[in-house]
């Protein structure tokens, strides 16, 4: 008997595995951003569609059977599989004073507790994005989007996270998370955004 539990992002290998089953269980996991997914599950000629979360089907020599399953059930079907998943990744953001790559004083005090809940993952892997908001040059605002993801770097390398670990980058002024006209000073593009994996 196989069991194949999907995540929304993993659909596209399933359709092999799935036509190649005689017997077993497919489960359509909650997807991680809480958007709705869907999954068609086909065995000879009979079809399921799966499009809410723990929809279940059973393949069985007599074609789909679809359930509804139990996240208890998931747990004794796929724990090991489950357990051995690397974490979900996790985001933070940080602000920056304008023109400078000095923090904001509420982000010098939500720093500790990223870096504390960055340290508790056994292996992370760093992704530091610098920002800009829209006021100065292009060539000024690369650099000094670089210089801020170097100051959350720095400090992440000082709290033992390992360097090879972390990538920074500087986009400037090129993704703003606020849209605003050149020129403008707006503090929430002034940013870090912290990806951990």
């Amino acid at each position: 008997m196989t069991r194949h539990l999907i995540r929304p992002l993993a659909i596209v290998a399933l359709a092999a595995i799935v036509a190649s089953c005689q017997t077993g269980t497919v489960v359509l996991l909650p997807a991680e951003d809480g958007k709705d997914s869907a999954l068609v599950v086909k065995q000879r000629d009979g079809q399921v569609v799966l499009a809410e979360p723990y929809a279940a089907t059973r393949l069985t020599t007599a074609g789909p059977r679809a359930y509804k399953a139990t996240p208890q059930e998931v747990q004794a079907l796929f724990g090991p599989a489950l357990a051995a998943q690397p974490s979900r990744p996790i985001r933070f953001a940080v602000q920056f004073v304008e023109s400078k790559d000095e923090l904001t004083e509420e982000s010098k005090v939500a720093l500790d507790a990223i870096f504390a809940e960055i340290a508790k993952r056994p292996v992370p892997d760093v992704l530091i994005v610098g920002h800009t908001d829209s006021v100065g040059s292009d060539q000024y605002n690369d650099v000094l989007s670089r210089q801020r993801a170097d100051v959350i770097r720095a400090g992440l390398i000082q709290s033992g996270i390992a360097p090879e670990n972390i990538v920074a980058v500087g986009r400037g002024k090129r993704e703003l998370l606020v849209p605003t006209p050149d020129g403008v000073a707006e503090p929430r593009n002034r940013r870090v955004e912290i990806v951990v994996r």
